[in-house]
């Protein structure tokens, strides 16, 4: 935290200080770019919670709470105490929380990095929807009866060049999945048509001759 203050890349310095503060004294933690739709008041029963910002990162800046001395925000605050933002050849860890913290929480506590709801040792990991139902992608607030919170974040955390690719690879998937949906509704089609042997029989035929 001392040397991202120091190289003055103010975003980075809270990403420490919140699972201190948090882990010291409990309560709920989120980014002024949070907007509250709902209480919080339910989650507080729980030992501990975050949301994935995506199918793939829990963000811990679109609003987390736990209890004292909680077991998973202790690892995430040792992973940075074991790590330096300046690094040996003179170059700054420019990466962002969200891909930081969800490694720890992948490596550490188990969890599944997929977007889905979970529950590890401590802390409950909800879905998009709880806390960022703002589409990175098109910006599009896809609010549903589950939201707690909206994250308004202009991800100025990322480089232009690293928006770019994460919107393309988000495209990509996008077109992946809806190829694979395809082939579903037209496998099913067929395979009532030719039967179960006949239509495995010719889709392999098809596979081969690409």
């Amino acid at each position: 935290m001392k040397e991202a203050y120091e190289a003055k890349k103010w975003g980075f310095v809270p990403d420490y200080a919140r699972l201190d503060i948090i882990y010291t004294h409990g309560g709920v933690f989120m980014d002024t770019d949070v907007e509250m739709v709902r209480s919080f008041d339910p989650l507080l029963k729980l030992p501990g919670f975050a949301g994935f910002q995506d199918a793939e990162q829990v963000n811990f800046g679109q609003g987390f709470g736990a209890e004292p001395g909680n077991p998973v925000i202790k690892a995430l605050k040792d992973s940075y105490e074991a790590k330096h933002f300046l690094k040996e050849d003179g170059t700054l860890d420019l990466t962002p929380s969200p891909r930081l913290n969800t490694d720890t929480l992948v490596e550490t506590c188990g969890l599944a990095a997929n977007g889905t709801y979970q529950e590890t040792d401590g802390m409950t990991v909800f879905p998009t929807e709880y806390f960022c139902p703002k589409s990175f992608s098109d910006g599009v607030i896809r609010k549903t009866k589950n939201t707690y919170s909206i994250h308004h974040f202009d991800a100025s955390w990322f480089s232009d060049e690293s928006k770019r690719k994460l919107l393309e690879s988000w495209e990509h998937k996008q077109k992946r999945l809806k190829k694979l949906k395809r082939r579903k509704v037209f496998g099913g089609f067929f395979r009532k048509l030719f039967g179960d042997a006949r239509w495995e029989h010719i889709k392999q035929k098809i596979l081969k001759g690409r």
